[in-house]
């Protein structure tokens, strides 16, 4: 085992977390901003993402509706990857890509946002997500990473696109992560002050 990769591996974690920061730090704000007023509209969160970012949209819809930090009053969210039923047979009926779209055409409403999470930004049932979206007149925050992909050009100028500069994977997400989790304290203080 070589303490010099493992040194490598926090040291890139840290410059790509750093850039991330200075390219899209104030869009972090205008995104939490935007959860907040769907929230006082009486509006929910819908988060999905496939792999490792289904675990970040349960992660994230998990953390408003329980608590983050602080004790505070739970938050409506809904993690689309973790009815098991639901996601089958929707994929066994149709098609694996309406997994997500699906779920939003019966449970999205305007007020709503969706969080779509997309490494590559190249999921085509992210990509169908989004439009489903947009369809319904939700608003979207979209974390991708390297271009952006094919969910970067289906937004509009309504959306957010959280992008993190890098082009491995696993930088991606550890940055998504910490972006979730800047979001959850940016939530709670603009409601609660805590």
């Amino acid at each position: 085992m070589s303490i010099t990769r493992i040194e490598t591996i926090f040291s890139n974690s840290i410059a790509v977390k750093q850039k991330t920061f200075d390219s899209i730090g104030a869009d972090i704000v205008s995104a939490a901003s935007l959860i907040v007023q769907s929230l006082l509209n009486e509006g929910k969160v819908m988060a999905c993402g496939n792999g490792g970012s289904a675990a970040d949209a349960q992660h994230f819809s998990s953390e408003l509706v329980n608590r983050f930090e602080a004790e505070r009053p739970a938050l409506p969210a809904i993690a689309l990857t973790t009815d098991s039923s639901a996601l089958t047979s929707i994929a066994n009926d149709y098609h694996y890509n309406d997994v997500f779209s699906r779920q939003i055409q019966a449970l999205g409403r305007e007020a709503d946002v969706l969080i779509a999470i997309s490494t590559r930004g190249q999921s085509p049932s992210i990509v169908q997500a989004v439009e489903s979206a947009h369809e319904q007149g939700m608003q979207i925050i979209a974390l991708t990473g390297k271009d952006g992909g094919q969910v970067a050009q289906v937004l509009d100028d309504r959306d957010i696109e959280l992008r993190v500069p890098a082009e491995h994977t696993a930088r991606i997400q550890e940055s998504h992560i910490t972006i979730i989790h800047a979001l959850c304290d940016l939530i709670d203080f603009q409601l609660f002050g805590a």
